[in-house]
């Protein structure tokens, strides 16, 4: 029984692509900042060969790495979570998705209010935790909505939960959702609710939903699924795929779920993919320039790996990537960065290698496909 374990470690980058000055990163290296911190420690990826990547010039390189690794370089324009994770599975994004710099024009507000009822706060970039220090009181003395956007292309709603019941708010992002499609058409929309009684109390609950745009194209999940693989989500990956492709699926509240629930999934008969994003990095610690907090995290996740590694099956495999950079040692920025990404693959099949740097997050999915006899119907060459 064939069984893939996928895990993205949400933002892990591994140093600035080539074309990282055209999105304003040039010099970024999210691994390279982490490990300059004194909570880093990450011996068991180590030894698989993390530090053996090429263009890796932090920690130390082991002489036969038990892995099979790669540099990922990413072929679409983008570096968000849905350009990055579409690729993963074999979708190229030609064109970025649209983003909003000086916020969302009337031809998206408009209907938004109208359908929805209620006014609109802020329509701006901003930074998710400050923006409900600044307009929660403001939120919660009118009923209107905070709307605003970042770098990257996303259309978030912050609401209190005793404003707004958290149903309430998931509807008003698929209004949203709905709205914004065609040239208006953001990866993401956002449900970020909060709670607390002023300015300065305000705190984001780990009730955050994201709706996402329908992938353009097959994907290794819908592959899988018309295979009839089983094809499992852990955390947001059923939300950035917007549910297409996926047999079954769990929501995570944090890293720590996340990689308990894999153990769990580890534990159960199945065949197919176990596709699991950890999103603590990026969301906690990459966009708030936390380095130390970032490193923690990674050293957690390296704690929890001899686990993972002792659950595998005979025919398991276990990967581990990421889907762009966010670079919390970047102060010019606290969005993601344009960076390589690491690939480790590692399991009683897998022979260790390092494969040097591939053109494209899409070998990631042809080499899932490959894995059970399904030639990928997108670009992609399989690393196994």
């Amino acid at each position: 029984m064939k069984r893939i374990f996928l895990i993205v470690l949400d933002s892990f980058g591994i140093g600035e692509m080539e074309d990282a000055a055209q999105y304003g990163d040039a010099g970024t290296n999210t691994l390279r900042s982490v490990a300059a911190s004194p909570g880093f420690s990450m011996p068991n990826m180590g030894a698989l060969g993390l530090f053996n990547i090429d263009g890796v010039e932090c920690g130390e390189k082991v002489p036969s790495p038990t892995g099979r690794i790669a540099r990922m370089r990413e072929a679409s324009r983008g570096k968000d979570t849905t350009i990055g994770h579409w690729e993963i599975a074999g979708i190229l994004s030609g064109q970025p998705l649209p983003t909003y710099p000086d916020g969302f024009p009337e031809e998206v507000l408009e209907p938004f209010r109208s359908r929805t009822g209620r006014g609109v706060l802020c329509n701006m970039p901003y930074s998710g935790t400050q923006v409900i220090q600044d307009y929660g009181e403001q939120h919660m003395d009118t009923g209107d909505l905070i709307v605003y956007t970042s770098a990257d292309s996303v259309f978030q709603i912050a609401a209190h939960e005793d404003v707004v019941p958290l149903e309430q708010l998931y509807e008003y992002c698929r209004i949203a959702r709905e709205i914004l499609q065609g040239k208006h058409g953001v990866g993401r929309v956002i449900a970020r609710p909060f709670t607390g009684t002023c300015k300065g109390q305000f705190t984001r609950t780990a009730n955050r939903h994201d709706f996402s745009l329908l992938p353009p194209g097959t994907t290794m999940l819908d592959q899988l699924k018309s295979s009839g693989r089983d094809v499992i989500a852990v955390g947001k990956i059923n939300d950035i795929f917007a549910g297409r492709g996926i047999t079954e699926h769990v929501y995570t509240k944090g890293n720590a779920e996340g990689i308990e629930r894999t153990l769990e999934y580890m534990k159960r008969d199945f065949e197919g993919l176990c596709f699991i994003n950890l999103v603590d990095y990026d969301m906690l610690y990459g966009h708030r320039n936390d380095v130390d907090g970032y490193a923690a995290a990674l050293s957690y996740f390296d704690q929890k790996l001899p686990e993972l590694l002792k659950a595998l099956r005979d025919e398991d495999i276990l990967m581990m990537t990421a889907d762009h950079g966010c670079d919390p040692g970047y102060t010019a920025s606290t969005d993601h960065s344009r960076e390589h990404t690491p690939f480790i693959m590692c399991g009683r099949p897998v022979v260790p290698a390092n494969l040097g740097t591939r053109d494209t997050f899409a070998d990631i999915g042809a080499t899932v496909l490959d894995y059970f006899g399904i030639k990928p119907e997108f670009a992609g060459i399989s690393m196994l």
